[in-house]
């Protein structure tokens, strides 16, 4: 593609005097990526300011530069500056496939926790429905029937690679594409250059204060999916449809979301059956006579299209609102209910989402990515009622470092008031200090009245704490629910990313013990 052409895709910016005919066969803003013919585009990042490799982008054969950070001295190669780097490299990587999501219809998924479970579900809806569907979520892509692997403690992919991914779909003739929009893509502006069509909300509690530096911008940088809706390309016969959890409001995040401009709004309900809408153009549904034994759920959704029967075999209460919130993203392109009901059906266990660890002793031992407070407390729930009363409830998790400290506590304590025992270990230290993170979240277990080596245990190895879980603490009837890492393969020392899989670690200690 010539230059010529991709600059069109840029917001204002500062046009070089030197011809733009060049041919241009990828744009990066990793200089490690570069190949001849290349536009690298360069902007600050946490630590450095990418501008600092255009020398090395240039020796590798870029042969154009966008940068955010004014340049005083580079050879005759065409320089566009820009006020915002991250948001020219996702409008260029998108002018660079032909802008594919414009050839899609495309569904965002955000919210704090459930993303990937609603993601899946959707995704399961549609082809039900006959589609061809395609998704990107925080476990992998899926393009054309195979799975991508998307990297470790992958968010949402950057903008390049996520651009390229819709191509892909583009050319294997899909209909519908999901992607699962963390506050980190649509804050990094990796998201900025997609079409959306439908935008859907988990619910957005306590998570990445450190990144975002308080809730408010946090809720904000989710607010940004819905705000895209009415700025996208329109598609013929295509609404624009906002998906709102509306028992999501403890700290006004329905109203807040509500109040964003769109075509229609889809308002899902567990909890207030006599919920009223106000405008036309929403639609509410909700659910009752919800069943949840240790083999899933089976509730009724009540919508002004009439009474849909759910039958699921996800496991937790807290999966009722994901089935609700992928029914609104459904009904807000008028899936028929059979689709939707098979859908939902058809989504089983999802890896790392309350992930029952099958093994011969008969022990009760789950894998959940619960990493945040809700998350959490979601999970442990969940766990009491698999003990059916009978057993104890035992908790194995640890609190990543270089991440939101606040929360380190706020877990300890929920850990402490809905365990019966606790085992406190690493997740992704990084370069801070284990013993910090873990006497942090000892905190909140202490304010939960729990005492060290009674009713709390700290492992610091986490092979070693799922092992003193299952082997040396856990009975016949006891539920051993292993959070925070759930599908990730890797796990983060210092600088340097090991594998890992909890699940391998389980099985591990379930066959030795």
């Amino acid at each position: 593609m010539k230059l010529e052409q991709l600059v069109r895709a840029l917001e204002p910016a500062t046009l070089p005097s030197t011809r733009l005919d060049i041919e241009i066969s990828r744009v990066t803003d990793k200089s490690r990526n570069v190949i001849p013919g290349t536009l690298f585009v360069a902007y600050p990042g946490v630590n450095v300011d990418g501008a600092q490799f255009i020398p090395d982008a240039i020796q590798h054969g870029a042969v154009a530069i966008v940068s955010q950070t004014p340049i005083t001295q580079l050879p005759n190669l065409p320089l566009f500056l820009v006020p915002n780097g991250r948001a020219a490299l996702a409008h260029l990587s998108a002018a660079f496939h032909d802008f594919p999501s414009r050839k899609l219809r495309v569904i965002g998924v955000t919210g704090t926790d459930g993303k990937t479970t609603t993601s899946t579900l959707i995704e399961n809806i549609l082809l039900a429905g006959g589609h061809t569907v395609g998704t990107i979520t925080t476990v992998a892509a899926h393009i054309g029937g195979q799975e991508v692997d998307t990297g470790f403690h992958t968010t949402t992919p950057d903008a390049p690679d996520i651009q390229n991914y819709l191509a892909q779909m583009v050319r294997q003739g899909t209909e519908y594409a999901v992607i699962e929009s963390t506050s980190h893509g649509l804050a990094q502006h990796r998201l900025d250059a997609i079409d959306f069509d439908i935008a859907v909300v988990t619910n957005i509690t306590h998570e990445h204060l450190d990144i975002h530096g308080s809730w408010e911008n946090y809720r904000d940088a989710k607010a940004l999916l819905f705000r895209a809706l009415m700025h996208s390309a329109r598609k013929p016969r295509t609404t624009k449809v906002a998906v709102l959890n509306a028992d999501d409001n403890a700290r006004g995040v329905f109203d807040f979301l509500r109040e964003l401009p769109c075509d229609e709004r889809v308002i899902y309900t567990q909890t207030d059956s006599s919920f009223v809408v106000r405008r036309s153009s929403e639609i509410a549904i909700s659910a009752r006579a919800i069943s949840h034994t240790a083999n899933g759920l089976t509730f009724t959704v009540d919508s002004p299209f009439g009474e849909l029967d759910v039958e699921s075999p996800l496991i937790g209460r807290y999966n009722v609102s994901n089935i609700l919130a992928a029914t609104g993203a459904a009904l807000g392109r008028r899936i028929p209910f059979d689709a939707i009901a098979n859908g939902v059906k058809m989504t089983r266990g999802i890896v790392g989402r309350m992930e029952r660890i099958e093994n011969a002793r008969g022990l009760n031992v789950i894998v959940d990515f619960a990493h945040t407070p809700y998350a959490l407390e979601s999970a442990l729930k969940t766990a009491r009622e698999l003990t059916q009363g009978a057993g104890r409830v035992i908790s194995v998790f640890g609190c990543a470092g270089l991440r939101d400290v606040q929360k380190r506590a706020q877990m300890g304590e929920i850990a402490g008031t809905f365990a019966d025992l606790t085992v406190v270990t690493a997740e992704d230290p990084r370069t801070e200090s284990l013993a910090h993170i873990n006497a942090q979240i000892a905190e909140g277990l202490h304010k939960a009245n729990r005492t060290q080596d009674k009713d709390y245990f700290i492992v610091d190895d986490r092979a070693d704490a799922i092992d003193f879980a299952i082997n040396k603490i856990a009975g016949p009837d006891d539920v051993v629910i292993v959070c925070g890492k759930g599908h990730e393969r890797s796990m983060c020392y210092g600088t340097t990313e090991y594998p890992w899989s909890d699940q391998d670690a389980a099985r591990r200690a379930l066959d030795e013990g």
